[in-house]
């Protein structure tokens, strides 16, 4: 049986658990033995193993997994970050909706009654759009009472050119039979703004006659030329 002498210290003050030295040993058919008597070993018997041999190899074993199980969180955190809605998409409730064309704009309106009805036309490109957007979906939950219409832009421009839409985000009240009753930009510094109009025109009433919501809005218009991309408050 061979054995290594003098070699155990040197090991060890690198910090190699002893578990990883027995394996060592034991995998060479070798006993580690740091102090021995020159009686009972000849130096034919004695079988070196220099420190960098093991150590490469373990550090090598050790670097290569720590980078697959890296590579492997990056992919699982990729797909579920992909997998995640865009910020426009996430909705407050049944009481928000994405307006997708003009066909859905009238369709909403038609069934809304006399409903509060607030329409917000925004950019998924716009900053002040998607800072105020979290606040605008904490305001839909606390009216359910109210509907929320959300009109992309860059979805419809030829409905957004009929309103004048020229900068985002940009609001629109409407109420029925009464019709459009205010409109304007907003940011989320100036929100105080919508709260006061919810105040203002969220009262019980009721109307008499069909809804005036889209006023002289055609359909006739999804075919128009699209128009400039507006501008961002």
């Amino acid at each position: 049986m061979a054995v290594v002498v003098g070699l155990l210290p040197s090991f060890c003050s690198l910090g190699f658990p002893s578990s990883l030295l027995n394996s060592f040993a034991s995998s060479n058919s070798i006993s580690l033995q740091p102090l021995l008597s020159h009686n009972h070993i000849s130096f034919s018997d004695i079988r070196i193993y220099p420190l960098l041999y093991s150590s490469a190899a373990t550090a090598s074993r050790f670097s290569f997994s720590r980078r697959k199980q890296l590579l492997s969180f990056k992919v699982h955190a990729t797909v579920a970050e992909t997998d995640q809605p865009k910020w426009w998409e996430k909705n407050a409730g049944p009481n928000m909706i994405d307006i997708h064309s003009t066909e859905e704009f009238l369709r909403a309106f038609s069934e809304a009654g006399d409903r509060l009805v607030i329409v917000e036309f925004y950019g998924t490109w716009c900053a002040s759009c998607r800072a105020l957007f979290p606040k605008l979906c904490r305001t839909a939950e606390e009216h359910p009472e109210i509907l929320f219409l959300k009109v992309n832009f860059n979805e419809n421009k030829p409905m957004c050119r009929s309103f004048n839409v020229k900068v985002l985000p940009y609001f629109q009240f409407y109420r029925g039979a009464h019709g459009q009753l205010e409109s304007f930009s907003c940011s989320l510094a100036k929100f105080q703004k919508i709260k006061d109009a919810i105040e203002m025109h969220n009262t019980a009433r009721c109307s008499i006659g069909p809804p005036k919501a889209v006023g002289e809005l055609a359909l006739e218009s999804i075919s128009a030329p699209q128009d400039k991309t507006a501008g961002s408050t």
